[in-house]
């Protein structure tokens, strides 16, 4: 009989370098049972095939993982023209094979440029966005007919790494919701062949621009060697970097948690961090143009103690 795991609150973020072969969800619930985290939740999924940064939230800080699922990233691809497959991917079946025409480094350029900016783009079918509740994935794998939806993205820069026929090598910096299977799909119809991804690495999410990602296997490694687990996490401020900072005495700050608005003109406009005199979060808070400063997401729960 295995041994009951015993869960406590912990709070903060996991900067998981997610394997190749592993979901997204799959490698939360490893983590959260490493940590024995009582709550926890990803901030949107990386592709199955893909390797590299997957944040991980686990408890007060799960109420910022929408924020993260929506930050830029950035990724490096490998390309393998001429084969199109019914996932985009090299876990996918085969479609198509066909020649691979001479590219030259102007005309890889050119259909490069095509992706960047505001673009629409078609999302794959094996995809988890929802339709009429369900994954398309779900739908692809009992052999639906699906429509994927288009949808506005941005692509910020495309860098040639490599070219060595049929391989392509790129990094991509990108907004949310830019699907890399669907740039490199859509490439290959650009260069009259087809493509799919190979493989897959995300290298940044923002604010984590130089990311110091832990692996599984280390994360089990540290904790079996009694390495507090709150030391391998980063606190929830540190997924706060790209918001504006008020800091508010003790009564005030006594307030906002109590999801009281408070007004003064000198706050700054727009989605900003909360914190306390002792500089710990209080939450977000919305502020309008008449400096009135309206609680979103109260972190309260960061009092509780976590009981190993």
């Amino acid at each position: 009989m295995k041994p009951r795991i015993f869960y406590r609150p912990l709070h903060g973020i996991l900067l998981l370098d997610k394997p190749a072969g592993l979901s997204s969800n799959n490698a939360l619930q490893v983590a959260r049972r490493l940590l024995r985290a009582e709550k926890g939740g990803h901030t949107g999924s990386l592709d199955p095939l893909a390797t590299g940064l997957l944040p991980l939230c686990f408890g007060e800080a799960t109420k910022i993982a929408g924020l993260l699922l929506r930050s830029a990233k950035a990724y490096d691809a490998e390309i393998v023209l001429g084969v199109t497959t019914d996932t985009d991917d090299a876990d996918g079946e085969p479609l198509r094979k066909r020649a691979v025409p001479d590219v030259s480094e102007a005309d890889l350029q050119a259909a490069l440029a095509r992706f960047i900016g505001r673009i629409e783009q078609q999302a794959p079918i094996y995809s988890a966005l929802k339709q009429g509740g369900e994954p398309l994935y779900a739908k692809a794998r009992r052999g639906e007919v699906i429509e994927a939806p288009v949808r506005e993205v941005e692509v910020q820069a495309i860098e040639v790494l490599g070219y060595s026929a049929p391989r392509l090598q790129l990094r991509v910096t990108c907004g949310s919701g830019t699907y890399i299977r669907s740039l490199a799909r859509d490439l290959g119809e650009v260069l009259g062949c087809g493509a799919h991804i190979a493989s897959l690495r995300r290298l940044w999410v923002e604010p984590f621009r130089a990311p110091q990602m832990i692996t599984l296997e280390a994360l089990a490694a540290a904790l079996e060697a009694d390495t507090d687990a709150q030391t391998v996490l980063l606190p929830i401020e540190a997924g706060l970097a790209g918001f504006a900072r008020i800091v508010l005495d003790e009564t005030l700050a006594a307030r906002f948690r109590m999801g009281q608005r408070l007004r003064d003109a000198a706050f700054p406009t727009g989605q900003v961090a909360v914190f306390g005199p002792d500089g710990n979060p209080s939450g977000l808070g919305l502020v309008d143009a008449d400096g009135r400063l309206s609680p979103q997401r109260l972190f309260n729960g960061l009092n509780e103690i976590s009981v190993c």
